[in-house]
């Protein structure tokens, strides 16, 4: 894939991008934030409700999409994790943000670009990192992890059922001879299949992906400093893609908080709810968009006010 000659419509395509940017019932002069660029539809949907007082702060930590920046003096780019959130907002002297989207899929770029290591529909290294700085590749992962931790990573970030069977195999197989392309890891895998294979190997490549780029806990610190950075009535709409990201979303904004309720029984007092749901359900893509774009199909979109 020629770098130069792709858009950024065919780098990614958004997913419920009128959903998202009217959940966020934005302010013309208000500050937003955009957690991952990308393909930069969203931003450019956020900016179009914008005034010349308005500002957008938007994070990417994959290098690949800055060339999809629009040329706008309203942009604020930050070219790192979204889990910074706080610090890079006080460095450009922001206290308090209006809403913020954070749209937690992988983009289609980095699915169909084969060197990154992302799709089991390419041969390349088994790379997966979105932020080419990191030094944890997935081919490391599975090259060094103990049985137990593969284990453990498979059953938790995969929900892979023979996860055991699966870590054994492939600590075996290491032995043998070096994991370290696509290409190697599926003729590794193809005896411990189960189930439909293309679900199967979906599983295990989202494990590696989720660990190689620590995203729940990426995702934990931000939903954890969203409570000081907005202000009172700013929104916060979240696309996710896989259960993982969504019982995380789903619990934050409901009690405010990621410990779970109930810990202590002589605690007195209900405690101060922090967001209010803008919607009870989840809002989930329509027929035209998942017919036009597939990979929108798990995804689940939640919103909820700031009180």
């Amino acid at each position: 894939m020629n770098h130069e000659q792709s858009s950024p419509s065919s780098y990614h395509i958004p997913v419920m991008l009128q959903e998202a940017v009217e959940a966020l019932a934005i302010r013309p002069d208000g500050i937003y934030v955009d957690c991952t660029l990308g393909g930069a539809g969203h931003t450019k949907a956020i900016l179009s409700h914008l005034s010349a007082k308005g500002t957008l702060v938007a994070f990417d930590q994959d290098a690949d999409a800055v060339r999809n920046l629009p040329e706008d003096d309203r942009i604020i780019f930050v070219p790192h994790n979204f889990k910074h959130i706080s610090r890079f907002l006080k460095l450009h002297g922001i206290e308090r943000i209006d809403g913020i989207l954070a749209d937690l899929g992988v983009s289609s770029h980095q699915f169909d670009e084969g060197s990154r290591g992302f799709s089991i529909r390419f041969e390349g290294p088994l790379d997966m990192r979105m932020d080419q700085r990191r030094e944890l590749t997935a081919a490391e992962v599975v090259q060094t992890y103990s049985e137990q931790e593969l284990q453990e990573m498979f059953s938790r970030y995969g929900e892979v059922t023979n996860a055991k069977t699966l870590a054994k195999h492939l600590v075996a197989s290491r032995m043998a001879s070096p994991i370290q392309t696509i290409g190697q890891l599926k003729a590794v895998l193809a005896s411990v299949v189960k189930g439909n294979p293309n679900k199967y190997l979906a599983q295990v490549f989202q494990a590696l992906r989720i660990e190689v780029n620590d995203e729940l806990g990426a995702l934990r610190e931000l939903l954890e400093q969203l409570p000081s950075l907005l202000r009172q009535h700013g929104r916060v709409a979240f696309i996710t893609f896989h259960s993982l990201e969504d019982r995380l979303v789903k619990q934050f904004l409901r009690a405010g908080t990621l410990e779970q309720e109930d810990e202590n029984p002589f605690a007195i007092g209900a405690k101060e709810k922090v967001f209010q749901l803008v919607h009870k359900k989840p809002i989930e893509p329509k027929e035209e968009e998942l017919k036009s774009n597939p990979r929108s199909r798990s995804a689940k979109l939640r919103v909820a006010e700031r009180l």
